[in-house]
């Protein structure tokens, strides 16, 4: 089997030859990969890792984003970022919320809502059909949608929490905004496909580590109407709907499930209900999954066989599919790397000998797809 047979596979419950795998980590968790194996470029360690998954991307052809003085630089909504270090590695946070003091509708700045026409559409096909049918072909990232946690990076945590409870004219237009823009640059991304994208990747934090972010009639209100709006999009032009949801989302998962999603991506075991075992014991004929290696116990502070225990209780609970295995999130810098080695190892991914074929691999240098912690 290759990539994309292997997916089709595991999500129509026909088995296949090994379990289907998902990489995500850090930029600095993939650059000791790639000197471990002497790599150059990110396809390179997919490559060797075994991952099953490609993006394609439209090109961006909007005004500059602006860098400021102090080292930000500015998002599409016109919220601005700054790297934080630590000890390690990098991370980005919005150090400037333009929409955090707005109150009323007259002191909201639209023109600071982005539109799909900033997007070049013109090379997806041909990003496509450059893949071959190799490899199973995704458009989105988690950060696309994910009204509660990206309008926070432009408004604040706590302000959009209230705006959902209150129904605040002005969250909820940003929060309408922000829909549109996805729903219409994905939208446009599948027609430019014909056909070739077989799942879309959206995001949303309905969780936390131990329960619900909103309550279910808050999730009524807001999200519901329009997650059954892009998940019946989506299907019309056969891809698959995938939604990376962080923490305990499992009281959101049938309704989800009724409205249309196929895949729970990443599968945060916080808490009982959200252990894989049970999932798959209560979604898994109606739900695929993708993820459920714990990047917060098992693959940072785990041993090696505890890490392949796991990989083998997934095994023997998803003998014929219904599980794409992968982190629970980016893999962080400070896990071991033979722990990592070990994930893929176990799930007979890990290509061990690198030859000339590998090497001579193109690709793009440092993160190499979308990450997980896509801002805009």
């Amino acid at each position: 089997m290759n990539s994309r047979e292997r997916v089709r596979a595991a999500l129509d419950r026909k088995g296949y030859d090994r379990i289907p795998v998902k990489h995500e980590g850090t930029p600095e968790v993939n650059r000791v990969i790639m000197d471990h194996f002497g790599l150059s470029n990110m396809e390179q360690l997919l490559r060797v890792l075994g991952d099953d998954f490609r993006y394609v991307e439209a090109v961006y052809k909007g005004p500059e984003l602006r860098t400021f003085p102090d080292g930000s630089f500015e998002g599409y909504w016109g919220e601005r970022y700054k790297y934080q270090e630590y000890e390690g590695g990098r991370y980005l946070e919005a150090v400037y919320l333009p929409f955090a003091e707005v109150d009323t509708l007259d002191q909201l700045d639209r023109a600071h809502f982005p539109s799909a026409d900033l997007f070049d559409y013109s090379t997806i096909k041909d990003q496509c059909t450059a893949i071959d049918g190799q490899y199973t072909i995704c458009f989105g990232t988690a950060g696309d949608m994910d009204f509660i946690n990206s309008i926070a990076r432009a408004r604040g945590m706590e302000r959009v929490l209230l705006d959902l409870a209150g129904d605040d004219p002005v969250g909820l237009e940003i929060l309408e905004a922000r829909f549109q823009f996805y729903y219409q640059m994905h939208e446009r991304a599948l027609q430019a496909a014909d056909g070739l994208i077989d799942i879309v990747h959206i995001g949303e934090d309905l969780g936390n580590q131990r329960g619900r972010m909103i309550s279910p009639a808050i999730f009524e209100r807001h999200f519901a109407p329009r997650l059954r709006k892009y998940f019946d999009m989506a299907h019309r032009y056969g891809a698959r709907t995938m939604m990376h949801m962080c923490g305990c989302v499992e009281a959101f998962l049938p309704r989800l499930i009724e409205l249309g999603l196929d895949i729970q991506d990443v599968v945060q075991p916080t808490t009982p209900e959200m252990d894989i075992a049970a999932l798959q014991a209560k979604y898994g004929d109606r739900l695929n999954f993708c993820g459920s290696m714990c990047v917060q116990t098992t693959l940072p502070f785990g041993t090696p066989a505890d890490v392949e225990q796991e990989v083998r209780r997934r095994l023997e609970l998803f003998p014929k599919g219904g599980l794409f295995l992968g982190p629970t999130h980016a893999i962080q810098i400070g896990t071991p790397l033979e722990n990592i080695l070990t994930l893929y190892r176990a799930a007979g991914s890990l290509r061990e000998r690198i030859d000339a074929s590998i090497l001579a691999v193109e690709g793009e240098d440092g993160s190499g797809r979308p990450s997980l912690s896509k801002l805009f």
